[in-house]
């Protein structure tokens, strides 16, 4: 089965490192996987490292007549079957490129919510184009129809996001020694980038770790992830608040970084607070790698904890109950072991990447099928 992935550029997020997760390992599912991009970024080395075809391009325009008009020819030249992208954008030049290829069929997962009024439009454009939509939660879905109006009952299809366990196994590097803090201190971490929409909440985990620092002084809390242009005053509210109640020794901000299995290794609670979400890759990265978690209380999250089965819940934005959770797991190993433990069984059969791609091979053979319609389906 030859795929064509589209990005829209290499960057380090969770589309892209899902769509990383899936290069690595589709050989072993039977996927024969090109990657084409319109731009670079900080992914871009791990993606030709990964064992399949990367092919950049460049997307010079909103939408690139161009840019179809090369995927066209990669479509062409390697018989491509099947053509997925990750977001509106990559769905256009998509449906640019393969129209009037008849054997070609096109898919479009949608990863999160839609930042902006083109971008809706463009959306509204191309879901009724595509040969199957993917969206990553229900959660997700029932935003989509309610908050954008997108129509989104015919041709969609419910793929969890799915992490590698293979690369969430941690090499040994020590957090803690980076931070001079010994190994009984505990330690609270929130992997996620500063957006510049409305989509994490990095800031409430900084007020409530003012709390918990007055109950337990030596707890300390890092932050990893980019920064978003245009999220610059998130970052610094963040690390203003922490000044202001004196613990910045205690709250950390480390920036990108590329050892994640190392930084979760080391955690004792893994927190996940967020406005909007689809499915955030973070949540399965946690669950995988052990971590126990608290997340806020969106629908996708609890999608993906099952109701607080699987981790700690707290009201959206409340960091008064959020500092009170911390306190709890922290007090607490056997609960943090029982919740980890059963996060990462449920985790392994429905939020790794075999998963994932056990779900997305089905669809694509569904789609190969003669005179097959793809309506409403939930695969998982």
């Amino acid at each position: 089965m030859r795929v064509l992935h589209f990005l829209d550029t290499l960057g380090r997020g969770g589309a892209e490192m899902q769509a990383l997760d899936v290069a690595r390992n589709a050989a072993d599912h039977g996927i024969d996987l090109t990657v084409a991009a319109g731009g670079g970024g900080g992914l871009e080395s791990a993606f030709r490292d990964s064992g399949v075809e990367v092919v950049r391009l460049q997307r010079r325009l909103p939408v690139d007549p161009f840019l179809a008009l090369n995927i066209r020819r990669i479509i062409k030249e390697r018989q491509i079957e099947i053509v997925h992208g990750y977001q509106p954008v990559d769905g256009i030049h998509l449906w640019l490129a393969a129209s009037g290829l008849a054997n070609v069929r096109k898919v479009l997962s949608f990863q999160g919510f839609i930042q902006d009024r083109k971008n809706r439009a463009t959306a509204k454009f191309v879901i009724p184009r595509m040969d199957a939509n993917i969206v990553v939660s229900r959660g997700l879905q029932k935003w989509l129809r309610e908050n954008d109006k997108l129509d989104t009952s015919k041709k969609f299809s419910l793929i969890y996001n799915g992490a590698d366990p293979k690369r969430l196994v941690s090499g040994g590097n020590s957090l803690r020694a980076e931070l001079g803090i010994d190994a009984g201190t505990p330690l609270v971490g929130m992997i996620a980038n500063f957006y510049r929409d409305r989509r994490k909440d990095q800031l409430s985990v900084a007020k409530a770790m003012a709390a918990v620092v007055k109950k337990i002084p030596n707890a300390h809390c890092v932050f990893v992830g980019g920064v978003e242009t245009g999220a610059e005053d998130k970052l610094a509210a963040c690390v203003e608040l922490c000044s202001s109640n004196m613990i910045s020794e205690n709250v950390r901000f480390l920036g990108s970084r590329n050892d994640i299995p190392d930084i979760l290794a080391e955690l004792d609670i893994s927190i996940l607070s967020s406005f909007h979400e689809g499915l955030p890759v973070a949540i399965s990265e946690s669950m995988l790698a052990g971590a126990s978690m608290i997340v806020s209380d969106i629908d996708p999250h609890l999608e993906a904890s099952q109701n607080g089965e699987y981790a700690e819940v707290f009201p959206t934005g409340n960091a008064e109950v959020l500092a009170e959770k911390i306190l709890l797991l922290l007090g607490d190993t056997a609960r943090r072991e029982r919740l980890s433990r059963k996060a990462k069984e449920f985790a392994i059969e429905n939020l790794s990447i075999y998963s994932h791609l056990r779900d997305l091979k089905k669809l694509y053979e569904d789609l190969q099928r003669p005179n097959l319609l793809i309506s409403q389906v939930s695969i998982c």
